[in-house]
């Protein structure tokens, strides 16, 4: 590992000398300066971690050392040396962005200390901004991987929602992204620096997710030894993603419903308000709308939740984006498993696009992974794919099968008129809309298909 530099600014020579001994045996590069005027020159063409500098300097000052750095290097921390007579000097550098300053005449583990711990968090917020700007790029609006005209417009309409704090309802099926599309609206909004608290509703015992979401102070039940904070706690200034929100209890509904009105709650077994700024974002598997006829989702807070729905198609209503999803899948796995699959196979493909994927987006990409883990040519072939269960279809369905001519008779060509109306719309739905796809799907030119949503009225 590369060692970390630091630059000692200090007209005595035997406090240089002393610095540079001690700082040289705890693993660090040193460099030294005797005045401001070659301190700011060398800051200029050098890169440091770490500046420390006298205050009382002739000439240039540690002040005037520490602007220059604020002004080239930035991420550069600075500790000031003073003597007791100066203390207000080390005040001003501290409000001008100086790390911390150390009084003369202090201990060797005092400095050491001190030093370790400025480029700790150095390293630390260094580590953050990359880790945040890797969460960014994987989570851009790029990566929801898609061409149909569904995904398209699902993409436009994230874009536009990562722009405000309106809370949002994403509906789909299990597999269909709903986290990924709640990370991309976090990580490309202004909430991006502020943390993402992700919880399922469902995978947690009711006793225990109201002290889950608002937290619990010492006391509140038996177990509760220490104050905790809640997720909502957690969360503040950022976002929360209840996932599987339709799993909440009621009883956990009502607290929920005020943190939305009222932007507050309180720890369980407390007496005292906590305010909070939270975007919410929801998900659900369940047709939610349902469940509030049912009378076991409450009306006013799916209302509250549902002010911007995004609903997530399932796989096999975009069958189109399943190359491209091919080719993501491939690069992320080739990256992790250290191999150096180029593509799919033409069989391949025509057996996975027969199938319907009913674990979505999820099912594929694991079953590219495990493709391109027992592959061992440089191409994804048909035996490195599982064997799947494909759903019926031709003269031999069963719903043929059971079809029969009732007593009274019927009208033959309304029924076929009604089969066909309901298998153009399936196709549609699952090419994306996409005419030429589906007329491919239904085996029949485009001109018949435009004829027949003419004749069928299908927007």
């Amino acid at each position: 590992m590369q060692k970390q530099s630091i630059l000692i600014v200090d007209d005595e020579l035997s406090m240089r000398e002393f610095l540079t001994i001690m700082l040289t045996k705890e693993g660090y590069s040193v460099d030294t300066a005797q005045n401001g005027d070659l301190a700011i020159r060398m800051i200029k063409k050098n890169s440091y971690q770490l500046v420390i500098t006298d205050v009382k300097m002739p000439k240039k000052t540690g002040l005037d050392v520490l602007k220059t750095v604020k002004e080239n290097s930035p991420d550069t921390i600075v500790i000031m040396i003073t003597a007791y007579s100066s203390i207000d000097s080390a005040i001003e550098a501290m409000k001008l962005g100086a790390y911390d300053y150390i009084p003369k005449p202090f201990k060797i583990d005092d400095i050491k200390i001190v030093v370790k711990k400025a480029l700790e968090k150095r390293n630390l917020e260094k580590e953050n901004i990359l880790l945040k700007s890797e969460l960014k790029d994987k989570y851009k609006f790029e990566n929801l991987i898609g061409n149909s005209e569904t995904m398209v417009k699902i993409a436009n309409l994230v874009r536009q929602v990562s722009r405000v704090s309106t809370n949002i309802l994403i509906l789909g099926e299990s597999g269909t992204g709903k986290e990924v599309v709640a990370r991309a609206i976090h990580f490309n909004s202004d909430r991006a620096a502020k943390p993402f608290v992700t919880i399922n509703c469902g995978a947690i015992p009711e006793n225990l997710l109201e002290s889950e979401l608002f937290g619990h102070i010492r006391g509140a039940f038996t177990g509760a030894i220490n104050n905790k904070e809640g997720l909502f706690e957690v969360a503040d200034c950022g976002t929360i993603f209840l996932d599987e929100v339709g799993e909440l209890p009621l009883s956990i509904q009502v607290k929920l419903l005020r943190v939305i009105q009222e932007k507050e709650f309180k720890r369980v077994g407390d007496t005292k308000d906590i305010k909070v700024n939270v975007k919410i974002i929801s998900a659900s598997n369940r047709k939610l709308e349902e469940d509030v006829k049912a009378g076991t989702f409450r009306e006013d807070l799916y209302y509250r939740l549902n002010v911007i729905k995004i609903e997530m198609p399932p796989l096999r209503a975009r069958k189109a984006d399943i190359p491209l999803l091919f080719l993501h899948f491939i690069d992320k796995y080739n990256k992790e498993l250290d191999k150096k699959i180029t593509g799919i196979s033409e069989e391949a493909v025509k057996y996975l696009m027969r199938y319907d994927f009913p674990g979505n987006v999820r099912e594929l990409e694991n079953i590219i992974e495990r493709a391109i883990a027992l592959e061992h040519t440089n191409v994804i072939t048909v035996d490195a794919l599982p064997e799947l269960k494909f759903s019926s279809s031709g003269l031999d369905d069963g719903i043929l099968k059971d079809l029969s001519v009732p007593q009274d008779g019927l009208d033959i060509e309304d029924l076929v008129g009604r089969i066909e109306k309901k298998l153009i719309i399936e196709a549609l739905e699952r090419c994306g809309n996409n005419k030429t796809e589906a007329a491919k799907l239904l085996n029949i030119s485009f001109r018949s298909l435009r004829y027949r949503l003419d004749k069928y009225n299908i927007d």
